[in-house]
C-alpha cells in the first residue's frame, strides 16, 4: 500500500524580464510563469515529478530559510540590476 504525504518546502520567487522564476532551494528545483500564481503551480508540479523518482531522498519538512535583502555598494553602471528604493 502506497502512503501519500504532504510536506512544506520553501519557494523562493524573482521576476525575470516577462516571467517569473520559482525556486525551491531545498531540492534546487526551479519552474516559471507569466504570473507569480502561474510560477508556483508549475514549481509544485516540477517538485512533485522530482519526487516521484525511487531513488530521490523524499525530505521531511524543511525549515524554512531566511531570505533579506543586503544592501552593498557598487562602482560604475549596474546591468540588470533594479535597486530597491529605501
Amino acid at each position: 500500500m502506497q502512503v501519500t504525504e504532504t510536506i512544506e518546502l520553501s519557494a523562493i520567487l524573482w521576476r525575470e524580464e516577462e516571467i517569473y522564476v520559482a525556486l525551491c532551494p531545498e531540492l534546487d528545483v526551479a519552474s516559471q510563469g507569466k504570473t507569480v500564481e502561474e510560477a508556483l503551480l508549475n514549481l509544485k508540479e516540477a517538485l512533485e515529478l522530482y519526487l516521484e523518482d525511487e531513488d530521490v531522498e523524499k525530505p521531511s519538512n524543511a525549515e524554512a530559510p531566511i531570505v533579506t535583502i543586503v544592501k552593498v555598494k557598487v562602482s560604475g553602471p549596474t546591468r540588470g540590476i533594479s535597486a530597491p528604493s529605501g
